[in-house]
């Protein structure tokens, strides 16, 4: 197994890298045990893994699929510069992403049946990874993780989070945990910010030291709780590999041409409507908006590196109603959700956003100033559903993980942003 570490990756900081290396140090020992080689390489893909083939005499080399563009042309790179058999398989999603459907779906309700159809023939157990009967043919020096996690040059000024262990055995711990704690009142629970209703499994998924397809079969071999299984399975199955079908077949799903043309058609007729308040990117980053719910949600993600997911809507739309057009909205969003997030850089991320502020997978609403035909979310909604004040107070009581980097302009503490209130 190969894995091949690049240096800068859609605004990673050390929060990820850091996450994805102490899962990778997990995978070597693992691998270690049943005989199986592990190398990582460092640099660019196309660079770094012909050459190893070709140094190895690699006779076929196997990869996982991945819709965002970047990885996509990094396979392209691999697959020009080598001559050997290069095969994709789609274990990122439970059916495969171009047997599920061919085209870009226009929501859930469309993927759905597709996906419901097929579950029977993908949503198999996994067979047992055996030991290996034959040793790599040469030494296999142990990876120095710590040497790598100091050779990184990647922004240390949002560091890691320390509420979730990275790695595959604290994500089947959490698994467990999940079903025995949560599973029951997941459905009534998981909308409500205050209520820890959620898996928390996102991370683990994305970095893939989890499978989703695991997951699914966890969670359907749990006895009861039919109307939370189902739930969750929607949240898991369908509306995941909706996100991949997105970004697989709509290679713009990080910009407005992503939109559908009626979402299109009224952020125009709607750009010049007059916007009560109107903020930086500094001041959404350091949580200065006049909106107290929506500044907790900022520093949620600033502070645990993980949003929830009902107030991510909110958050982004938000950021579309206090900028002055939707591909700046759009731009922030990414941001800051790539910056900050565990489980940013992600289908899913993009998926999420391109719904608040695009319309994407959604319909056309009512009309109104700076929204148009976008669905709006308030504050005093959020009120209705929750106790919004109970959720900014627990975000106040969470600390802010420590930074070690003397340098740029890292993490905002809570001591400026009251200063600049």
């Amino acid at each position: 197994m190969v894995f091949c570490l690049v240096p800068d990756f859609l605004n990673a900081a050390m929060r990820q890298y850091g996450f994805l290396l102490k899962g990778l140090e997990q995978v070597e020992g693992a691998l270690k045990k049943r005989n199986i080689a592990f190398f990582l390489l460092a640099g660019e893909p196309g660079l770094e893994l012909p050459a190893f083939l070709k140094r190895h005499g690699a006779g076929t080399l196997i990869t996982d699929f991945d819709p965002l563009r970047i990885k996509r042309k990094w396979k392209d790179d691999v697959g020009r510069a080598i001559s050997v058999p290069f095969l994709e398989v789609d274990a990122h999603n439970i059916v495969p992403c171009w047997i599920a459907s061919s085209k870009q779906e226009y929501g859930a309700y469309t993927l759905r049946p597709k996906l419901n159809r097929l579950l029977p023939e993908f949503l198999t157990a996994f067979p047992a990874l055996k030991r290996h009967p034959h040793s790599w043919p040469g030494k296999v020096k142990t990876v120095d993780w710590t040497a790598v996690m100091k050779s990184l040059a990647v922004d240390r000024s949002v560091p890691e989070v320390t509420w979730i262990g990275p790695g595959e055995v604290a994500a089947r711990r959490a698994v467990r945990s999940f079903l025995k704690r949560k599973i029951a009142s997941y459905a009534a629970d998981r909308n409500d910010p205050v209520k820890d209703g959620q898996s928390n499994l996102s991370p683990y998924i994305h970095f893939g030291h989890l499978s989703a397809q695991r997951v699914a079969l966890e969670v359907l071999n749990t006895l009861g709780h039919d109307e939370s299984k189902e739930a969750f399975l929607e949240e898991l199955v369908v509306r995941r590999e909706l996100a991949d079908n997105f970004c697989f077949y709509n290679t713009d799903y990080d910009n407005s041409a992503s939109f559908p043309s009626w979402a299109r058609a009224s952020h125009k007729k709607h750009l010049k409507d007059i916007r009560e308040h109107l903020y930086s990117l500094r001041q959404f980053e350091e949580a200065r908006t006049y909106d107290a719910l929506w500044n907790a949600a900022q520093m949620e993600m600033v502070k645990r590196g993980k949003m929830h997911g009902y107030l991510r809507m909110y958050w982004a739309k938000k950021i579309l109603e206090w900028t002055p057009s939707p591909e700046k909205a759009l731009k922030i969003a990414i941001y800051l959700n790539d910056r900050y997030e565990l489980d940013g850089r992600d289908p899913n991320g993009y998926a999420g956003i391109a719904w608040s502020i695009g319309g994407v997978h959604d319909r056309a609403w009512g009309e109104r100033p700076v929204f148009g035909k976008l669905r709006y979310m308030s504050y005093n909604g959020c009120r209705s559903k929750f106790d919004v004040e109970a959720y900014i107070e627990s975000v106040k009581k969470m600390k802010l993980p420590k930074t070690r980097s003397p340098k740029g302009y890292g993490l905002p503490t809570e001591r400026t942003l009251k200063s600049k209130r």
